[in-house]
């Protein structure tokens, strides 16, 4: 995004909403189906769609997908994501109780019957380790069940449930890479400093260090997968700033590199299952782009990018490797699956993930490179409400209320594609940016450690800069910009409402944490092996000077200078930013008399899952922004329905919420005695 000014940019900013409001239901609610899946043996098709309200397991044969079945029944949480068991007998997927992050694996026999519970332990998260074609009976699991920091490595039985123990956890070791065989290769010790080291598995199980890295790498140096002793496929950056793909001898510790890419990180691979070698990977800049290794994948690459109208990726593949289901994203209309048969070259529809949507005037998405003030580039991506920009250009006809639209992470990143956030705050009449600040991944390690104990600086830095560019373009308007971004995001938005508190006229705060010191000592025990990265990314506190780094850097040291309004949106259960982050900043602000609106969800943890919860606060942040830019605001009407808000602070804040709040209780609609405290 070029910062040369536009005429319009000294115009008043003006919401541009859309004549035909999309509901938040539409966009929010449960897909109609999503997540198709092929078995092993390519004969079923799964996915997940609502059963009585809940996201399921449903299964249909390859070529009926009319005739799906359900094939599990929750009916609290939805399913988030499932897998095919190696015989095609079963689907298996994880599942935790109210946001709690307590994983258990559950199978679901596709002979129907009833679910069963799999390594039924208290307190216990699942890590799957390995699941082969190789091995279609048994696959590797981790269960920290004996130690809640470390993971020890069990074979299961999908069939009987029955348990073996292959490897105890001596402590230290974060991750366990196996082959088809499901014979362990490598496990990845922590290292002092924020580093890692892969050491190779002898006979009788001693372990041999094979190849470390140091803290620069360590977020872009991985492994992918084993195919055996001999070829382990590795992300690596040691040596280079983009990552490459590598493969690793892990008998003699020999490294080839076998692709990289100038412009990013190696982003995603495609696995031959026949053979476990990669056949494609993918590079993700500004956006996602293919590359074949072989003759046959290069020219299916070039057939799909022809025929998809969008960018493209695989979800699985059948056990011959002749069966690929892929999800085409066009940005401006539902994401859609497809079937691919690499015999026939025949790529076929299966469902649109929310139907409703489809012929909507949706918005697109812009790609930007936006320059920092030190000689950085934000790879970026801006929404305009359709028909603002006639020209296509991403720069509206008039400046618009904009929302800064922050990632969480702050080790993740932002993408080309459709989102259901820039579509509705589009849609509403903002122009919304999303921005990768540096610390974010997949623009190679220099761009990671660029953030290093830069939180609430530098790395805040790149999100004014962000806002500078968008005013100097003529996208926005100083005093019409809102910040909005959850767990990373919602430090952000802290931040920024108490480090620069006159850049934002309003911020949205989703399971932010306030206290940076508090922050480390509550995170979940199964990060211990990844403690060392926070501490030396973020500020180490056992060290006078790091404690001193995370005070100051800490939104809560701030709160007084906090001038704008602010909405929370909390998880009672979570497991990574504890509640007190949320309820610390709003005791702060509450002893000096400053407005905050809170909102606690007592059935939820790191974000809002289930529909019903994610609907209501998206209801409440819309009349939040409403109140705050002018925008458009579709009522509550229903949208509270099966909901467990409470409202813990300042619902007289957000026009019409204590009002909505109080039909709700009076028609019963609540869940869980969800109330209104405090009004």
């Amino acid at each position: 995004m070029s910062p040369t000014p536009s005429p319009s940019s000294s115009t008043a900013a003006k919401a541009r909403p859309a004549a035909d409001l999309i509901s938040r239901r539409a966009l929010f609610g449960n897909p109609s189906r999503t997540a198709a899946t092929i078995s092993p043996d390519g004969r079923h098709i799964a996915f997940l769609a609502p059963r009585d309200g809940v996201l399921n397991v449903w299964v249909a044969p390859r070529e009926a997908i009319g005739e799906a079945r359900p094939l599990t029944a929750e009916k609290e949480r939805p399913i988030g994501a499932f897998f095919w068991a190696p015989d095609s007998a079963r689907v298996l997927y994880l599942q935790d109780k109210d946001g709690a992050e307590d994983y258990l694996l559950y199978g679901a026999p596709l002979a129907g019957g009833e679910v069963v519970l799999l390594a039924p332990f208290d307190r216990t998260t699942v890590q799957i380790v390995r699941v082969s074609r190789e091995t279609p009976t048994a696959i590797l699991i981790g269960l920290n069940n004996r130690d809640a920091r470390w993971h020890d490595v069990w074979r299961l039985d999908p069939a009987s449930g029955a348990l073996s123990l292959v490897w105890e956890n001596p402590g230290g070791y974060a991750a366990v890479v196996a082959d088809g065989q499901l014979d362990l290769v490598l496990a990845q010790r922590t290292l002092p400093g924020g580093g890692a080291q892969f050491e190779r598995f002898d006979a009788g199980g001693t372990l041999t260090p094979l190849l470390s890295y140091d803290l620069e790498d360590s977020l872009s140096t991985a492994v992918l997968s084993a195919r055996d002793r001999g070829c382990v496929w590795l992300i690596d950056s040691r040596g280079r700033d983009k990552a490459a793909l590598a493969r690793l001898d892990a008998v003699s510790g020999a490294i080839e590199v076998i692709a990289e890419s100038p412009d990013a990180d190696i982003d995603a691979v495609l696995r031959d299952p026949r053979t476990g070698d990669i056949e494609a990977y993918s590079v993700n800049y500004l956006t996602r782009r293919w590359v074949g290794l072989t003759a046959e994948a290069r020219a299916d690459i070039a057939l799909i990018d022809a025929q998809a109208r969008g960018g493209w990726r695989v979800t699985s593949q059948s056990d011959d490797d002749a069966l690929w289901t892929l999800l085409v994203d066009a940005v401006s209309e539902p994401a859609a699956f497809y079937l691919f048969d690499r015999g026939t070259k025949a790529l076929t529809r299966l469902f649109s993930t929310r139907p409703d949507l489809e012929g909507k005037a949706l918005a697109a998405m812009h790609p930007l490179e936006i320059p920092t003030r030190d000689g950085l580039t934000l790879v970026s991506y801006l929404s305009l409400p359709p028909g603002a920009d006639p020209r296509g250009d991403g720069v509206p006809e008039s400046p618009l209320p904009m929302v800064l639209l922050v990632h969480g992470g702050p080790w993740g990143r932002d993408a080309h594609g459709y989102s259901p956030y820039h579509q509705w705050l589009a849609n509403r009449g903002y122009a919304v940016l999303s921005v990768n600040f540096r610390g974010s991944t997949g623009f190679g390690k220099g761009f990671i450690s660029a953030g290093d104990r830069q939180w609430g600086a530098a790395m805040h830095d790149d999100l004014i800069d962000a806002v500078d560019a968008a005013v100097a373009r003529g996208v926005t308007t100083r005093h019409a910009v809102a910040i909005m971004g959850g767990s990373y995001g919602g430090y952000a938005v802290l931040a920024g409402l108490t480090m620069t508190p006159d850049v934002f006229a309003c911020g949205v705060d989703i399971v932010g944490p306030s206290n940076l010191i508090t922050l480390l000592e509550t995170i979940p025990p199964y990060w211990a092996a990844i403690y060392e990265q926070f501490a030396q990314r973020m500020g180490d506190p056992r060290t006078q000077e790091g404690r001193a780094l995370l005070i100051e850097r800490s939104p809560l040291t701030h709160a007084e200078k906090i001038k704008v309004p602010l909405l929370i949106g909390q998880g009672a259960n979570d497991a990574r930013v504890n509640k007190r982050e949320s309820d610390q900043i709003v005791e702060a602000m509450k002893a000096k008399s400053i407005p905050v609106t809170y909102v606690n969800y007592p059935d939820e943890g790191h974000g809002f899952h289930r529909p019903e919860n994610n609907i209501s606060f998206n209801a409440i942040i819309e009349g939040f922004l409403a109140t705050c830019l002018g925008g458009a605001c579709e009522p509550i009407g229903e949208d509270f329905s099966g909901a467990s808000l409470e409202v813990l602070e300042g619902a007289q804040h957000v026009a019409g919420l204590a009002a909505a709040l109080a039909e709700r209780e009076r028609a019963g609609t609540g869940r869980r005695g969800a109330a209104l405290t405090n009004p």
